[in-house]
């Protein structure tokens, strides 16, 4: 095995080594930075959830009851809940890429039959009611259109002007009751205060921003890779021109002399230091040994 073949193994080795440390390495940040931005995504819904409720019961519920003596009628978009939910039902609804994102106000006993909480979000309003210092819960599910990450808060009765609609049955607003009415049943009553009575919850989907981490980590690991192969090929060419080659003519002229041949031409002393230095050594070494074969040769 020759040295430039030698040289081309062990940079083959130690150039994989560090490829897989740097594909490890930077896989566990990419992945890393797409679930921040999933979890970043969804804070951001749940804040904007948390305003449009702020809102709604800072603005638009008391100019409803303003007019309420004018026009007996219920308005769903002055309950919170309501215009939250319908908020983002509008930007699910959107050409903006948010098909896949998703906002409910999941309720044990809601009033809209659509808050009904189902199946694993049963379990996040039992979870929240049991633990009652849980503020926050966050996870990440299966289903049919890839994983969702969620986010959820706790819905607690926090005021006496939630129990006006969702206390006694007959207390409500018999608008609402109307408004809610299917085959003479309207749930949504008894709520008390501090109660948990169901969970915010934003679920985002990770398969986008995962996609893009893949394909940056594709992109990354094949640019390394080429970087690798064509840094190979140019420290190959130039170790061959600066070491190998002229080393091959000293020991071309070398294993001429030591058979005999004195007559071979004087290297050049041109190069690297060491080469140069090797090269003017060998040109004495030859001059010297012509000399001693003619003196011998003269005797």
């Amino acid at each position: 095995m020759n040295l430039l073949t030698r040289f081309s193994l062990i940079f083959l080795l130690i150039f994989a080594i560090c490829l897989a440390v740097i594909g490890y390495f930077s896989s566990r940040f990419l992945w890393d930075n797409a679930r921040e931005q999933v979890q970043t995504q969804a804070k951001m819904m749940m804040d904007t959830a948390l305003a449009v409720r702020k809102y709604t019961s800072g603005h638009i519920q008391p100019i409803l009851q303003k007019t309420a003596t004018v026009e007996a009628k219920f308005h769903p978009e002055s309950v919170p809940a309501f215009a939250a939910t319908e908020v983002f039902l509008k930007l699910h609804d959107s050409n903006g890429g948010y098909g896949d994102y998703a906002y409910k106000e999941a309720v044990l006993n809601p009033t809209n039959p659509r808050d009904q909480a189902r199946d694993w979000e049963e379990d996040i309003v039992n979870d929240f009611r049991n633990h009652p210092e849980k503020k926050e819960i966050r996870g990440q599910r299966s289903t049919p259109t890839g994983d969702m990450l969620y986010l959820a808060q706790p819905l607690v009765v926090g005021a006496e002007s939630c129990l006006k609609c969702h206390g006694l049955r007959d207390d409500a607003p018999p608008e609402m009751i109307k408004e809610y009415s299917l085959g003479g049943t309207v749930n949504g009553f008894g709520w008390k205060m501090g109660e948990t009575i169901g969970a915010q919850i934003v679920s985002v989907p990770v398969s986008k921003p995962v996609k893009v981490a893949d394909s940056a980590f594709h992109q990354l690991m094949f640019w390394l890779l080429l970087g690798g192969i064509l840094t190979l090929v140019i420290l190959d060419v130039t170790l061959y021109l600066a070491v190998i080659r002229p080393i091959q003519r000293v020991a071309a002229n070398a294993d001429a002399t030591s058979k005999g041949d004195v007559d071979v031409p004087e290297l050049p002393v041109t190069g690297a230091r060491e080469i140069s230095v090797l090269a003017a050594a060998f040109n004495r070494m030859h001059r010297s040994l012509a000399k001693a074969m003619k003196l011998i040769d003269g005797q």
